[in-house]
């Protein structure tokens, strides 16, 4: 039997006008029914792929900006009115005419521009259009994530092909953006949607494991929930209480990062504690008394406290984490929340209080878009510009973050894997280019070490300490990438580049090969490598002088000597005191009263390397010495 879609046209949209009547005015709300009758109207000759008819995904966009994310009225028309310039004869200046300015500026940022070439691709141009709305304005961006919502809600009808690029622009892209804007079931949904799509036997299998581990462990859980709800009501405390399973999704991510199976992942759930705060009493203290109750009750588990009501996430989230023991015998997650804070997760930036929580870090972003875009495209490392945009983009809106802290208690967010040097950059450029190791938490640690959520971090510096390629490995923020390749940029261009074979230094024969792309490589006379480019390409060898010019070479000695009391003192004594050489490594083994030491330094030449070599055989019952550079 065919389905009456007239019926089912109005009744979807009579929702949207129910949703939005008592928080807008009469004229807002006519204003909204002609949006939708003008959309209805525009998009009457459209099937999706569905075979529905179109206008029922402008009603769904529409209703996820006016229900699930509380979006104004100009919004919730723009949502409606989203495809209407993009994908039929009506123009961005006849929406103008008829809704206003506000409405047509929404629908022109969400309308993808046709152009004969694109600075980018069609699909990052796009991107970085609606990107660059946030330096004025959020609304297109929550727009875009209800679009982008609903169509990951029906993209079973899709190819496989379509569903792997929508799927994967998801979670590399909107998926994150959603949960930095705060939006936590918007960003939770779109995570396993897209898994469902990208790896679905995977997301069956789990889906199937948590299906089977709820039913198995629902009495128990029960049982738990009601002990705590049974607690809380002696208290005279009104709240509820709901055990959650987290989603597949994030069970996976979990299992990957911990590298356990199923079985043995723990919290695989987790029970909710939503309390409603009394008139006159702070919400802090009302999870601390909801805390205190609990705990009387049931043991806590030393050092299972995460309390991010006083630490909220940049996302604005908040809530306070604990972990109790319950009679069968196995930690339980247990996450104490407000109703408002419930409320400010769902709704992320469009509440009041993610307003100010989340604007700080918008603001943070609206500089390091403006940054990149003055910056322009990157063609280094083989990047093309749009793969170079995005990972700037994607490394400012990171998915998850840690607070740690500075010695003074200034809070600073960090994405999570940050190291040392990502806090000494977030500090100020000076300080993150001379960084040259760190205290975590009291601890001597070297400046790439990764942090943890709470560290107290000091960063010492060294003017004679400067960025270097090896440190760009080490950092994840684009502040901290960005100083350090600035810095690199900014050194003179080597006049030619070392063999990665041979590794010549100064002093030794070498000779000069011009490679196609018109570079000069230097290599030793007697290299592999250069033997056989010779014996093809004799035209582009090129003869060369290779002198310092204080640049140190690293270089690892080995020595073979007889063991004996006081060799150690003697080899760093020389290399240290004698040659004025800073030992970056020393290792050694001893088999049957014959060592074999490994020590690695820095040199400027081959002369300081041939001196270096003739000190160390000079060494009482030192035997062999062979040099190694790299």
């Amino acid at each position: 039997m065919d389905k009456d879609y007239d019926t089912i046209i109005e009744t979807r949209a009579r929702k949207v006008f129910d949703t939005m009547a008592p928080r807008i005015s009469a004229p807002d709300l006519m204003r909204l029914q002609d949006a939708f009758l003008l959309a209805k109207e525009a998009h009457s000759s459209q099937v999706r792929k569905t075979g529905e008819p179109y206008i029922l995904h402008p009603i769904a966009v529409a209703g996820i900006a006016a229900k699930e994310l509380n979006l104004d009225v100009n919004s919730v028309i723009a949502a409606f009115l989203h495809d209407v310039a993009e994908d039929t004869p009506h123009s961005i200046s006849e929406i103008g005419i008829r809704f206003g300015d506000d409405v047509a500026y929404l629908v022109d940022v969400l309308t993808k521009k046709e152009k004969k070439s694109y600075e980018m691709s069609r699909q990052v141009d796009n991107f970085r259009q609606i990107l660059d709305s946030i330096q004025t304005d959020i609304r297109p961006i929550m727009i875009k994530l209800a679009d982008r919502l609903h169509n990951m809600r029906t993209l079973s009808s899709m190819r496989p092909d379509k569903q792997m690029k929508i799927a994967g622009e998801t979670d590399y892209f909107y998926a994150p953006l959603a949960n930095r804007l705060g939006l936590y079931q918007v960003k939770t949904e779109l995570e396993n949607l897209s898994f469902k799509f990208r790896c679905p036997h995977d997301f069956e299998e789990i889906s199937a494991l948590v299906d089977g581990d709820r039913q198995q462990q629902m009495q128990r859980l029960e049982r738990f929930r009601m002990q705590l709800q049974g607690t809380l009501a002696e208290a005279g405390i009104i709240a509820s209480v709901e055990v959650e399973y987290r989603e597949p999704y994030s069970i996976w991510r979990k299992m990957r990062k911990f590298g356990d199976d199923f079985n043995h992942l723990k919290y695989r759930h987790f029970t909710n504690v939503v309390f409603t705060t009394p008139p006159g009493m702070d919400e802090k203290a009302m999870a601390l008394r909801i805390y205190s109750i609990l705990t009387d009750r049931f043991k806590e588990k030393p050092g299972g406290i995460s309390n991010y009501i006083d630490s909220p996430k940049e996302n604005g989230y908040q809530s306070f984490h604990v972990k109790l023991l319950a009679d069968f015998g196995r930690w339980q997650e247990v996450h104490i929340t407000s109703e408002e804070m419930s409320r400010n997760a769902r709704l992320g930036y469009m509440s009041e209080e993610g307003r100010e929580i989340i604007g700080v870090w918008l603001e943070k972003f609206r500089k390091a878009l403006h940054d990149i875009n003055s910056h322009g495209c990157n063609l280094e490392d083989g990047h093309d510009c749009g793969i170079d945009f995005m990972e700037k983009v994607t490394a400012s809106f990171y998915n998850d973050d840690i607070m740690v802290f500075s010695p003074n208690g200034k809070a600073v967010v960090l994405p999570q894997k940050s190291s040392c040097l990502d806090f000494a950059y977030e500090m100020s450029d000076k300080i993150g280019n001379h960084a040259k190791y760190a205290r975590v938490n009291g601890f001597l640690s070297s400046i790439k070490a990764p942090l943890r959520r709470g560290d107290v971090v000091q960063i010492f510096t060294d003017e004679d300490v400067v960025p270097t390629p090896d440190k760009l490995k080490s950092v994840v923020t684009y502040k901290a990438k960005k100083a350090i390749k600035d810095y690199l940029g900014s050194l003179p261009k080597p006049k030619f580049k070392r063999c990665p074979v041979c590794h010549p230094i100064p002093g030794e024969e070498v000779i000069g090969f011009r490679d196609t792309d018109g570079t000069l490589s230097i290599h030793k006379r007697d290299c592999q490598a250069v033997i056989g480019l010779a014996s093809q390409f004799g035209d582009d060898i090129v003869s060369v002088d290779f002198i310092p010019d204080g640049t140190l070479y690293n270089v690892t000695v080995t020595v073979k000597a007889v063991d004996r009391y006081h060799l150690f003192l003697d080899l760093v004594d020389c290399i240290s005191n004698k040659l004025n050489l800073n030992i970056d490594s020393y290792n050694s083994s001893t088999t049957d009263s014959i060592v074999t030491i490994q020590i690695s330094f820095g040199i400027h030449s081959y002369s300081e390397l041939q001196k270096i070599v003739s000190h160390i055989s000079g060494i009482k019952d030192v035997d062999e010495v062979r040099a190694r550079t790299s």
